[in-house]
């Protein structure tokens, strides 16, 4: 009876040493660098493609038919409103204009005449050397007279005015371009001629589109603030990542969407006091179109995504680790602005995201930002990690001198 119960006995202090080392072994929760949600407010950046057109364009055509004679300007300069750029042969405006000068002259005298007779007609009509009908006729004649005068006088002065469109000027200053016709061809037979144009580069505008849909969303949304038209900034992106020095403003917004498109049609005023930018080209352009209001920025490396869609892992009032569907709408310098799914204070799991498990507790502590080209650390900022240690060959294994 005393060996059974001496056996009984030491399986129990057995089994007890056995159950406190398994408590002793159990592993700490994980150490995981968290930051803490804060509200903010950070501009809406867009980035869009655009193309640039002249502030001012004018074409410049010949508005009387002749031959042209000469070119006056130089190709690709700039030239002043009124400059002369072209000259049209004269000759036949001129002789147009002595015809006129001359009709105008025979109606004149037409006119003389016609006065003198009315007005003896009216002086001998009250002693009835005239008929009613005499003097009628008399003044009917004076007065067609004086119509034909006013006519002729019409006549010189559109002739005058076709002489002075022999010499082509531009209609306002800006950069005139390269000449379409030759010297000696025919112009303005029939039509006005186009002989070259004429762009106003400084400032430029930057034409560019938006989403309807997405336009639409902006202004609905609740914690979008939208800039009013003059008042939104566009910075251009000229290639090879280069800015313009000198941002653009909005100026004008469609009311109307583009049927083929989808898009309403935006523009900006960009200048370009050292004419570097070209009209034609296309751009990218840096739109700020308003601001978002109470937003979060988190890190990049704290989202996660799965098939029910963006969710971080903070750490709740009790330690554990609980998940939070989030909505995401852009980066903003590196990081994601969440738009809903976070409350203000919200520990955000962003280090150690890997081992930290639903439901299971975590040692939560600051997470800092890492160096360039290093992961972030919990609590300390980022090291280089180690290279590996090969694990000590194991002596026993070796065979006994």
């Amino acid at each position: 009876m005393r060996l059974p119960l001496l056996l009984s006995c030491g399986l129990l202090a057995l089994t007890a040493c056995g159950g406190g080392k398994d408590e002793a072994a159990a592993p700490p929760p994980p150490e995981v660098g968290v930051i803490e949600a804060q509200p903010q407010t950070v501009p809406l950046n867009r980035d869009l493609v655009g193309r640039l057109s002249p502030y001012r364009s004018a074409d410049v055509r010949a508005r009387v038919p002749g031959v042209l004679l000469r070119r006056v300007y130089e190709e690709g300069s700039d030239v002043r409103e009124g400059q002369v750029l072209f000259e049209i042969d004269p000759a036949p405006l001129q002789a147009s204009l002595g015809v006129a000068q001359a009709q105008l002259a025979q109606a004149e005298a037409t006119y003389a005449n016609a006065r003198t007779a009315a007005d003896r007609a009216r002086q001998l009509a009250p002693q009835k050397f005239v008929s009613q009908s005499d003097l009628d006729n008399a003044v009917a004649t004076e007065r067609s007279a004086s119509a034909a005068v006013a006519a002729a006088r019409a006549n010189v002065r559109n002739a005058d005015i076709n002489l002075g469109y022999a010499k082509v000027t531009a209609p306002i200053a800006g950069r005139a371009g390269k000449q379409r016709v030759t010297e000696g061809a025919l112009v303005g037979q029939g039509e006005a001629t186009l002989l070259t144009t004429v762009d106003q580069l400084d400032p430029l505008f930057a034409n560019f589109s938006i989403g309807s849909t997405e336009l639409a969303q902006l202004r609905a949304a609740t914690n979008v603030s939208l800039v009013g038209t003059g008042k939104a900034t566009v910075q251009v992106v000229l290639p090879g990542d280069r800015v313009h020095e000198q941002p653009g403003t909005l100026d004008f917004s469609d009311t109307t969407v583009d049927p083929a498109t989808g898009a309403v049609t935006m523009r900006a005023l960009v200048p370009n006091p050292g004419q570097t930018l070209f009209p034609g080209s296309f751009v990218t352009l840096k739109v700020n179109m308003g601001e978002l209001h109470e937003v979060f920025l988190v890190p990049q490396e704290a989202v996660l995504r799965d098939a029910n869609g963006a969710f971080t892992r903070v750490v709740g009032a009790d330690g554990n680790v609980e998940r939070k569907n989030v909505t995401t709408s852009a980066a903003h310098e590196g990081r994601w602005i969440v738009t809903s799914g976070l409350a203000a204070g919200d520990k955000i799991i962003v280090s150690g995201v890997q081992k930290a498990k639903e439901g299971a507790p975590v040692q939560a502590t600051p997470w800092q930002p890492a160096a360039a080209g290093q992961p972030g650390q919990p609590g300390k900022p980022a090291q280089a990690p180690k290279a590996p240690v090969e694990p000590a060959a194991d002596k026993s294994s070796e065979p006994a001198a």
